[in-house]
């Protein structure tokens, strides 16, 4: 397609369109008496003393959403947004599920209409997205073809094929040596006609083309014939041109339109354009559904979302047609797609520029779901791409050999048709799998229950292993999410990108506990994740995020009258020794008097502040650490000493 920029342009491409900190196993203790702390429970009552955190209304939402209690599930992540109006995208699309479960459709839309603007990304938002390297992508897909020459090629270009009834039909611009040629005023290259010759096809061998002597061949140019199965019809694509009558747009350029012929008594009459077809746009590449109701094509007419899209239109049993469909995304792009050819095994390739590819166009192939939709999307691969034009694939699935047009280097013409045999099918087999843990412990986590969904329908579901493994086989290219559900276990719900090239999705799972056992000598601060009670720089008053987190321990020490613990504080190594075994002293202090104030009896508190003398790594004075290492250091601990 060396020359045909303004043919593109002007006439749809007629010739070639297209472990967390605490390291404890609790396993190995001894447990002569414990408690359950139910730390949901203790979320609800904090919240109904008025206390708000992002965290805290997190999980309470979650608790409710997990478990269909979806007006509490709204309530809740409604004050999460209160809090943060940009919360993770997980929470945009649980809040709006919630209040679609709950009658408030207008607000739920609201939030999604949110929830696509900031995550235009997620998969739940729009379509499929390529979600890896495309380049790695079209290496995977590589080195599946033996590829040579159809035979057929001229020093002209040659493109477009199709074979039926032991002929293959291609178009082409070669010289027949006719002295009433007409060359086309863009190109300098002949218009194209179809062409025909015999096809051997158990060696593939070819006889010297002949040109398709009937009226379907004009003045003008004529390509990509398709004929159906009882070969009584052919559709084809011709520059607006009929019974000697040139049509033209509002800008005075003849187009090209899909045109469809009868075999009448061995001659084919009653050529017509498709009633669908328009002066004003184009409509070309036609290609037939296995069953023959349908038909697939290329065009620009309005409502196409880039240069070119690929429709489709049913066809009746009358032999009538529907209203053209586009596509739509993933498919269609801002870019040309166009050439489509279907299979029986629910296959649609196409030509794409618009698609990540290796330049010009490139071939694509699309799996057809029984809804219409097009899914996994994939480039063939280096042996039929190139950093050309390739496009007009078509292939047997039966026997996988198969056509394609290109203009790639080596060719005899400026476009050429190229046959081949498929040595290994595109198939993408991907496994989704991971380990269930605690995530305090990093315990491995048995008979836990995994769920997965697709667009919130069930796919499948498992239980964990005695060593904490799931795996399901998932589709390339899709996303899911996994939801994991265990007595005791807060549930946990993770969406899962699958790769577009087979091999295994690893996703790991860690639960947290929401009844929290424990016994003399644990930090009760573990069952809520609490690693430091936060003071202000060098100071001892207690904060509000302090206060959340003391609240949280003051609900335990209610509902559990003969706890008592040993409130504990430690420092990082900055600042002097003696400084920091006082700041630690009052702060420790501070906290027991603050428990103390609230209700709980004196003689069940005891604190101490331990400044930097018992620090959990190397970062004593002089060393250098990150800020991360010098965290590790400041903490609390609540270790009970009493039940």
């Amino acid at each position: 397609m060396k020359n045909y920029t303004l043919l593109y342009l002007l006439i749809l491409n007629i010739h070639c369109g297209y472990t967390q900190q605490s390291k404890t196993n609790s396993g190995d203790k001894k447990y002569n008496d414990y408690a359950y702390v139910d730390a949901i429970k203790t979320y609800e009552r904090i919240a109904d003393k008025g206390y708000k955190s992002e965290d805290l209304f997190k999980k309470l939402g979650d608790s409710y959403y997990f478990n269909s209690k979806f007006e509490d599930a709204a309530k809740g992540y409604g004050e999460l947004f209160a809090l943060n109006p940009s919360p993770e995208a997980e929470y945009y699309y649980r809040y709006a599920q919630a209040l679609k479960s709950s009658g408030q459709m207008d607000k739920a839309n609201k939030v999604l209409n949110e929830f696509n603007t900031k995550y235009k990304d997620d998969s739940r938002g729009k379509l499929y997205k390529e979600s890896t390297n495309y380049l790695d992508e079209i290496k995977a897909n590589s080195g599946r073809y033996k590829i040579e020459d159809a035979g057929i090629n001229s020093k002209y270009s040659d493109y477009g094929s199709f074979v039926y009834n032991n002929k293959i039909y291609f178009a082409t611009a070669r010289d027949t040596g006719n002295f009433s040629q007409r060359k086309h005023k863009w190109t300098g290259e002949y218009f194209t006609n179809i062409y025909s010759a015999n096809l051997d096809q158990q060696s593939g061998a070819v006889s010297k083309p002949d040109k398709f002597k009937t009226s379907i061949n004009s003045k003008f140019h004529e390509s990509t014939p398709v004929f159906t199965k009882d070969g009584n019809t052919i559709y084809f694509t011709r520059n607006n041109f009929v019974n000697g009558k040139k049509g033209k747009n509002e800008n005075k350029i003849t187009l090209v339109k899909i045109y469809k012929a009868s075999l009448k008594t061995g001659n084919w009459t009653n050529i017509t354009a498709l009633p669908f077809a328009s002066d004003n746009y184009s409509t070309a590449h036609p290609a037939l559904s296995p069953d023959e109701k349908t038909l697939y094509f290329a065009s620009d007419m309005p409502g196409t979302i880039g240069q070119s899209d690929i429709y489709k239109v049913s066809i009746n049993s009358d032999g009538s047609f529907g209203s053209p469909e586009n596509l739509g995304s993933p498919i269609n792009t801002e870019g040309k797609e166009t050439f489509p050819y279907i299979t029986s095994e629910n296959e649609i390739y196409f030509a794409s520029d618009g698609h990540p590819g290796l330049g010009g166009l490139d071939v694509f192939v699309g799996q057809i779901e029984n809804s219409g939709a097009i899914v996994n999307i994939q480039n063939l691969g280096n042996d039929i791409n190139s950093p050309q034009d390739d496009f007009a694939y078509s292939i047997d699935p039966v026997s996988r050999q198969g056509y394609f047009s290109s203009n790639k280097q080596g060719g005899q013409g400026s476009d050429d048709i190229y046959k081949f045999l498929e040595t290994r099918k595109l198939k993408c087999v991907q496994e989704l799998n991971g380990v269930i843990t605690d995530a305090v412990s990093a315990v491995v986590l048995p008979g836990a229950k995994i769920t997965l969904y697709e667009n919130q329908q069930i796919k499948n579901t498992t239980v964990s292993g005695a060593d904490g493994q799931y795996s399901f086989p998932v589709e390339c290219g899709k996303s899911y999410s996994v939801r994991v559900e265990k007595n005791e276990y807060a549930t946990k719900e993770i969406t899962a990108v699958i790769g577009r090239t087979t091999g295994k999705t690893s996703l790991p799972i860690a639960l947290d506990k929401t009844v929290c056992k424990v016994a003399v000598g644990d930090d009760l601060g573990v069952c809520f994740g609490i690693k430091m009670i936060y003071f202000d720089l060098d100071k001892y008053n207690i904060r509000t995020e302090a206060a959340i987190d003391l609240e949280k321990i003051l609900d335990v020490l209610n509902q559990h009258p003969a706890m008592k613990l040993d409130i504990r504080s430690y420092t990082d190594s900055r600042a002097t020794h003696t400084y920091n075994k006082i700041l630690s002293e009052r702060r420790a202090k501070a906290t027991v008097d603050w428990l103390i104030k609230n209700g709980v009896a004196k003689n069940r508190l005891t604190g101490k502040g331990y400044g930097e003398t018992q620090l959990v790594n190397q970062c004593s004075d002089g060393v250098d650490c990150t800020e991360e290492q010098h965290q590790m250091n400041r903490r609390s601990e609540f270790i009970i000493t009493g039940l």
